[in-house]
């Protein structure tokens, strides 16, 4: 694998983009070769993507039309997962007491980061909206050896 993979989509600020930025994500993971299906930290990504593109969307009032989702992996170690969007609030951390049905995507977030031993960070752009951002310790899967004992492509 190479020493370092990118990749990004930029998507409407519509609901239906969620499920997009979800696949997407999962699809670019499984063509860098890693596991996409049937692992817990897959599922974790997949959550946190949700969580993320749903709040893009959700939490920018109709301020920012588009949203876009870029993903780096270094040295198959480090795995950084972002959301772009173009509103300059950012998001808000709720007391653990309050009582709502939603509002929740940020603590869900932080949480799964921080059990993958993970962190989140969330920063300024240039042009006046925000970048929140998880990067995830990862080690991608050893290739299977064929039977000359050559690691399959």
């Amino acid at each position: 694998m190479a020493d370092h993979l990118e990749a990004s989509v930029t998507l409407p600020s519509d609901p239906a983009s969620v499920s997009a930025a979800r696949t997407y994500v999962v699809g670019t993971l499984a063509e860098w070769g890693l596991p996409t299906s049937d692992t817990d930290t897959a599922d974790t990504i997949r959550l946190i993507v949700s969580e993320l593109a749903t709040n893009a969307v959700q939490h920018t009032f109709g301020q920012s039309p588009t949203f876009t989702v870029d993903l780096a992996l270094d040295r198959d170690e480090h795995l950084r997962i972002g959301v772009t969007d173009s509103h300059p609030r950012f998001p808000k951390r709720l007391p653990a007491a309050v009582q709502q049905d939603n509002g929740r995507g940020m603590v869900i977030i932080r949480w799964l980061t921080a059990e993958c031993g993970g962190r989140l960070t969330v920063r300024p752009t240039r042009e006046g909206g925000k970048t929140v951002c998880i990067e995830l310790p990862w080690t991608a899967p050893a290739r299977p050896v064929t039977a000359t004992g050559q690691q399959e492509p």
